[in-house]
């Protein structure tokens, strides 16, 4: 009886620790992963000596803060001798408007006088024609002996002198349109000078502006917010356009890299949730959700150091996991586990 008894304990027993190894069984993750975070590397966009530094492994740096200056003395020495040819050719522009301005006034005053000598002499014609009427009336009486040589010099006298004033009308006339034509080619000069001069202006402002553009880059901004990873370069140091300062990194949010089968593909669709697991301290594991956030559309060979559910399987696919890291418990390279949420899984 007694031993019947203890067949039963030692077999419940055996039942019991079945049991308990079966439950003691952690599930297998769905995939293994890496921590990736993108990287950015800044460089030097001047060239000069490294003045100020002020950047360290670990820190946190906000987007657009000024983090170093590069000697830009020699680039405002520059734009300053750049700015003030600006305004002397500014000033040379105001000046040859103003010569255009009064060349145009003397052109306008030119062609005024012509015009009323052009009406004047109009003037003349006319009288010229009523006098050789006269000559002509009085040289027919003459001949007829009904008017006296006396009254045909007079007639002729007044003949030949508006002849000489029309002459002289048209040499006057002459002499405006000489002087219009002169001023003409003053102020097409005047207006090459002055779009010279405009051309000028124009570019050296372009000039200052890029002077400016190059002074603006001798100061180190940081380009997104993140944590330093590394630096590369110290104050006091002479850098060179495009030498790398230092490498950031937003930790805040990471992605995990994974592979996983075709199989497995049906839960692993853009935006699926998933949650991945790491060691913490003490020898346990901690738990962060994921989100799916991008799948490769192309099949390619294990990688070596990845394990999938299936053991060394011929052809997989990458998938990136976005993960909330606001705590800063996931680094860059830690190894992770990747467990996907079952989709219309019945409970």
């Amino acid at each position: 009886m007694r031993e019947r008894i203890s067949r039963k304990v030692a077999t419940a027993s055996i039942v019991v620790a079945s049991a308990i190894v079966g439950c003691s069984k952690a599930p297998q993750p769905d995939a293994y992963g890496n921590v990736e975070a993108t990287e950015v590397v800044v460089g030097a966009e001047a060239v000069g000596r490294l003045v100020t530094f002020d950047v360290n492994e670990g820190a946190q740096l906000a987007a657009a803060a000024v983090v170093g200056t590069i000697d830009s003395t020699d680039l405002a020495l520059e734009r300053d001798q750049a700015t003030a040819d600006r305004s002397a050719g500014a000033s040379r522009v105001v000046e040859v408007s103003r010569q255009v301005d009064v060349l145009k006034a003397q052109q306008s005053a030119a062609t005024s006088q012509r015009d009323a000598a052009q009406a004047q002499r109009a003037a003349l014609v006319a009288q010229q024609d009523i006098a050789r009427r006269a000559y002509d009336r009085t040289k027919r009486l003459f001949d007829q002996q009904a008017a006296t040589s006396q009254q045909l010099d007079q007639a002729e006298r007044d003949l030949r002198v508006l002849e000489q004033q029309v002459k002289a009308q048209d040499d006057q006339i002459a002499a405006h349109e000489h002087q219009i034509a002169a001023g003409r080619q003053q102020i097409d000069a005047a207006i090459a000078q002055q779009r010279t001069a405009s051309d000028q202006v124009v570019s050296t402002d372009a000039r200052v502006a890029r002077l400016a553009e190059r002074i603006r880059k001798s100061q180190v901004t940081n380009p997104t917010a993140g944590t330093v990873l590394a630096t590369y370069a110290r104050a006091g140091e002479f850098v060179q356009t495009g030498q790398p300062l230092y490498k950031i990194a937003d930790l805040g949010s990471v992605e995990v890299r994974a592979y996983v089968v075709e199989p497995q593909l049906a839960h692993v669709r853009l935006g699926a949730s998933a949650n991945v697991s790491f060691d913490v301290a003490g020898g346990s594991r901690q738990s962060l959700p994921a989100t799916v956030s991008w799948v490769s559309s192309r099949a390619e060979f294990t990688p070596t150091p990845i394990q999938t559910r299936e053991e060394r399987a011929d052809l997989v696919y990458a998938i990136k996991l976005r993960v909330a890291n606001a705590s800063g418990q996931l680094k860059i390279g830690m190894p992770v586990d990747v467990t996907f949420a079952q989709q219309g899984s019945t409970p």
